[in-house]
């Protein structure tokens, strides 16, 4: 049985000010395509469909889109609410799509029900679990200790009542220990949301949800998609892709990446600021169209700098400087020299903790000036 895993879509999602909106239309359409290549028995989205518990209109209609699409291509599709959205807004029509093949995990109530597909080496049972915090499921087991997300994921897992005998596959939406995260995801203080993944042994195949980088954990039957898109410049060198699962006989598992291509890359251009405004730096790549973090190593700031780098990197989303300035943090001593020093030294020593650098002799001159006509327009 061949599935599609695919996981974290964040509809709706604004990066650095700009909407992502068009480019995860394009890439919707992108994974359409492997399908269409593919042709798997089910589909697997394994949490955060939205950016936001509360999505806009126009996210809400994409993925509406994206779900017919499926629908007309008579998939099973398993869709589970991730941390980022509503759960009760996901689970919204759930029992009436399930007839059309498009089911949608419910509010989780302490009880997850298999929805069981067969093919020639018998019955997959899928189970549903959406994402959970330990209160989500002490509510319905008062009984049992449950402190850690080790002991809720346990917990709900264990009340399953599984068929070791068949092949089983979870979808659910958790970090397990020890797995790679990046700097768009939602991180707890501590690590306190970790889930060790011994707790999935029962499992043929975990398609898991809300890390953003592809990625077994311990091994190949659990396993992270990623994003289809990247959402933060930590991951500019990841490949994106979506998951191929295929299921043989119980205990047969193939697992492999189909990479996907945006409509626009997601790139890192270091350089001094003359260096990468030449057209020779930028002529032979796709530089001008991509998302752009631009790392200036000049000492001096450039004025205007992102309004004259726009002009040539159009989706320019952040500027930093990487020059002795920011790269040496300088340490403040003391104040006891204050009531000796002068007006400029005071200003001098300023400016060098500032820029871990002294003040050109044209500078000092400058403030000078500056100071002695302040002092005259005060008197």
């Amino acid at each position: 049985m061949k599935l599609l895993h695919l996981s974290d879509l964040h509809l709706g999602k604004r990066l650095n000010e700009y909407s992502m909106l068009e480019d995860q239309e394009y890439i919707l359409k992108k994974i359409i395509n492997v399908i269409d290549v593919e042709k798997p028995v089910a589909v697997i989205i394994a949490g955060d469909i939205y950016d936001k518990s509360i999505p806009s209109a126009e996210a809400v209609k994409l993925f509406d889109d994206f779900l017919v699409s499926l629908a007309k291509r008579k998939l099973e599709v398993f869709v589970i609410s991730g941390n980022h959205d509503s759960a009760e807004r996901i689970a919204f029509g759930s029992r009436i799509m399930d007839a059309s093949g498009i089911h949608l995990s419910p509010v989780y109530d302490g009880k997850v029900a298999p929805i069981t597909l067969s093919d020639e080496f018998g019955d997959v049972n899928f189970y549903m679990l959406p994402f959970v915090k330990p209160a989500n499921v002490r509510r319905f087991y008062e009984d049992e200790e449950i402190i850690s997300y080790t002991d809720s994921i346990q917990c709900a897992v264990s009340h399953m009542s599984i068929d070791s005998e068949k092949r089983n596959v979870l979808v659910t939406h958790q970090f397990v220990t020890g797995a790679r995260r990046s700097e768009s995801e939602d991180i707890s203080v501590g690590g306190t949301d970790n889930v060790d993944a011994t707790v999935f042994e029962s499992f043929d195949y975990v398609a898991l949800g809300h890390l953003h980088s592809p990625q077994n954990c311990s091994s190949e039957k659990i396993r992270y998609c990623g994003t289809p898109l990247k959402y933060s410049f930590s991951e500019a060198k990841d490949q994106k892709s979506v998951t191929i699962v295929e299921l043989g006989a119980k205990g047969s598992l193939s697992v492999r990446e189909t990479t996907l291509v945006p409509m626009r890359e997601m790139v890192e251009i270091k350089g001094r600021y003359n260096d990468i405004m030449q057209k020779s730096f930028y002529e032979n790549t796709s530089y001008q169209n991509d998302y752009t973090h631009v790392i200036l190593t000049d000492e001096e700031d450039i004025v205007d700098a992102i309004g004259k780098i726009r002009t040539v990197y159009r989706n320019l989303m952040k500027l930093d400087y990487d020059n002795r300035r920011t790269r040496n943090t300088a340490q403040i001593d003391g104040a006891t020299d204050v009531e000796t020093k002068s007006p400029l030294e005071l200003f001098s020593d300023l400016y060098e903790l500032q820029n871990n650098q002294p003040m050109s002799d044209e500078q000092k001159a400058f403030v000078s000036d500056l100071i002695e006509q302040i002092w005259e327009d005060e008197q």
